[in-house]
């Protein structure tokens, strides 16, 4: 599957479905939820894990790609394993 197809899916036609405004999209005037991955190797346990509970279904599990930076409304929330938690989400609306 491509990267294209998996946007796709994945960001706009769960938007256009839901009928979310101003996201799913990279747009003048959306906001910007972005996740960035870097091609790595690694391998999720409970120790690296950054969940609040502490552990992770995938303890075990190796993977080549990891999340590099976390774009919420366009803020960097997460930048490689540092949260900036000055500014929080915002609620969804619906064009319904």
């Amino acid at each position: 599957m491509s990267l294209e197809k998996i946007v796709e899916k994945m960001c706009h036609t769960p938007a256009e479905i839901f009928q979310v405004e101003k996201r799913g999209f990279i747009r003048k005037g959306y906001y910007a939820d972005l996740v960035l991955l870097k091609e790595e190797d690694w391998t999720a346990t409970n120790a690296n894990s950054l969940y609040k509970c502490g552990w992770t279904p995938f303890d075990g599990e190796t993977f080549q790609y990891k999340v590099d930076k976390t774009f919420v409304n366009g803020h960097l929330a997460y930048n490689n394993g540092v949260f900036d938690e000055s500014t929080k989400g915002m609620r969804l609306s619906f064009e319904r």
